[in-house]
């Protein structure tokens, strides 16, 4: 994996890895085998923005330092990389490529823009990812997150599940691993049921199930405070409704919920069951 070239140089963490690496490339090439063995600096992103912010230096020119500097000491371990396939991400020559296959993916509508709810750091001002959170607060700095709609270009990998989750039971990986992956995937088969609301005739729920035998057992429907259907009741009369909301919205809120006053009828047997 290529390194974030920080200011605080390599740790032991980096060691014990690249170390690894180097052992198994060098018995590789004892053996016989031509060996890709290159390295290089994953040197886009958030920590360079707050590291040129905290020291007053442009981005560009402490990233150019700091993988100087990395090289200098990886060089001082013995390493046997292969420098002259060096990467830098924050290179012309690199990122033009990977806006090349942005455009691919675009062209075959593989990508596309949708407002999804996200971590947004109002310290950090900017997005995070869920990794990046932890109850509610960020890893960088430990400032309160919260979440909130935002526009962003999304991958439709859901066109490939099937041929990922096929081509997982070919890896020789370790089984967790294969596990981490196919959840992540995360194919489910199952139905959609749609739920017409008692109160507003214009409008229904569709709810997926992967157990469409529990059905009959459903005695209420909770939807999630970013749900389109609460938007649009925040927006239409429910003047409270928004404060309601947002105090749920409270990452320290573990569970609660309040009723909507609206009921969706049950699609088979025609109950009322309270939102």
């Amino acid at each position: 994996m290529f390194p974030y070239p920080s200011g605080n140089g390599l740790h032991v963490g980096h060691a014990a890895g690249y170390v690894g690496t180097d052992i198994v490339a060098r018995k590789k090439r004892m053996e016989g085998f031509n060996v890709l063995h290159p390295m290089g600096w994953d040197a886009f992103g958030l920590p360079a923005e707050q590291y040129a912010i905290k020291t007053g230096v442009h981005p560009a020119e402490i990233t150019k330092l700091n993988c100087k500097s990395f090289k200098r000491q990886l060089k001082l371990m013995g390493l046997s990389y292969d420098w002259s396939r060096e990467i830098d991400t924050s290179n012309a020559k690199y990122y033009k490529w990977t806006q090349f296959l942005f455009l691919k993916l675009y062209e075959r509508g593989l990508v596309y823009e949708k407002e999804e709810n996200v971590w947004w750091c109002e310290a950090l001002q900017t997005v995070l990812a869920n990794e990046e959170v932890i109850d509610g607060r960020s890893e960088r700095g430990d400032h309160p997150c919260i979440k909130r709609p935002l526009k962003q270009w999304v991958v439709k990998i859901t066109e490939y599940a099937e041929r990922l989750l096929a081509g997982l039971d070919r890896l020789d990986w370790p089984e967790s691993v294969k596990k981490m992956q196919r959840e992540w995937i995360g194919r489910t088969e199952g139905i959609d049921v749609d739920l017409l609301i008692q109160e507003d005739v214009t409008s229904s729920l569709t709810l997926f199930t992967s157990e469409a035998e529990t059905l009959y057992g459903s005695n209420a429907v909770f939807l999630c405070t970013e749900h389109p259907y609460v938007k649009k009741l925040c927006q239409r009369h429910e003047s409270d409704l928004s404060a309601r909301i947002a105090a749920l919205q409270d990452p320290k809120v573990t569970a609660d919920g309040l009723s909507l006053d609206h009921h969706a009828r049950h699609p088979l047997t025609g109950r009322l069951l309270p939102i």
